[in-house]
């Protein structure tokens, strides 16, 4: 499986997210404690909002922690909405185009997981995505197909509700072709002001997922863990897996829960249930 992370806030340096923490996202990519693997060394990938009209991403089949060139953009890329990823590949080749995140228009996409039976039941699913979106697909990633339903179902008008309907359809897909259980997902997606996660299995175990309690408070707690006294208090992280063994500093993201978070840092949760389209 894989590793990601989320920011959104003041604009902060992506050096400070992702080699800077005690248990940074780099580091996962070789000591993973809460991942199926603990090596996630498949190719990475980084996206964030900056001059232009749609976000730029930096991938690379080159595991997280050796690649010189992430190091050197770290230290000079400054953001407000960071996507950070490291892969586990489920199967499908370690190149550039299934490297997270994705990118259709101004929304990223990335996606810790995978769907059972993916090569069974494909063919089906990419059928389903709409023929105008069909053409921007990639890679052969069973998260670029779940991203591009999602779109397909409305993603840019009310993206949990779009992805309740594609991961309803996986749903029913697997179910005819006689897989059971087949979403294990954690996943983010965003628009460039906002920022939702799901965390949804149909086996009723989901990856793990945090989010940041409130920077403020975990500043005046912790005056000796100096990444805090850099980030704003609008600023809001999600990981798959906390930077430091701090248990004040996160909070779980309940099973089969949604939430999002603005620009302003304010966020909410709900309950995610998958719906038959």
């Amino acid at each position: 499986m894989c590793r990601w992370m989320t920011y959104s806030g003041e604009p902060v340096l992506a050096d400070d997210l992702l080699f800077r923490p005690v248990h940074s996202l780099i580091d996962q990519a070789l000591h993973s404690k809460l991942g199926a693997t603990t090596t996630n060394g498949d190719g990475f990938g980084i996206g964030w909002y900056g001059e232009g009209d749609v976000p730029a991403l930096f991938k690379s089949t080159e595991p997280a922690w050796n690649d010189e060139n992430l190091r050197e953009l770290a230290g000079q890329i400054r953001t407000g909405l960071l996507f950070a990823h490291i892969r586990a590949s489920t199967g499908t080749p370690v190149q550039r185009s299934n490297c997270h995140p994705f990118r259709h228009g101004t929304w990223m996409w990335m996606h810790n997981g995978g769907i059972t039976g993916f090569p069974t039941i494909k063919r089906e699913l990419v059928g389903a995505v709409a023929p105008e979106l069909y053409p921007h697909i990639e890679g052969s990633t069973d998260s670029e197909v779940l991203f591009y339903l999602a779109l397909t179902f409305g993603l840019r008008d009310d993206p949990p509700a779009a992805v309740e309907r594609a991961v309803g359809l996986v749903e029913e897909v697997a179910a005819g072709a006689g897989i059971r259980h087949p979403v294990q997902m954690t996943v983010a997606t965003a628009d460039g002001s906002t920022t939702w996660a799901f965390r949804y299995s149909s086996v009723g175990r989901s990856r793990s997922l945090y989010h940041s309690t409130h920077i403020g408070q975990l500043r005046r707690m912790h005056p000796e863990v100096p990444v805090f006294g850099t980030l704003p208090d609008t600023a809001r992280l999600i990981v798959s897996e906390p930077l430091r063994d701090m248990p004040d500093a996160w909070a779980e993201v309940p099973e089969s829960c949604w939430g999002m978070i603005t620009e302003d840092g304010r966020g909410e949760q709900h309950a995610f249930a998958p719906r038959r389209p």
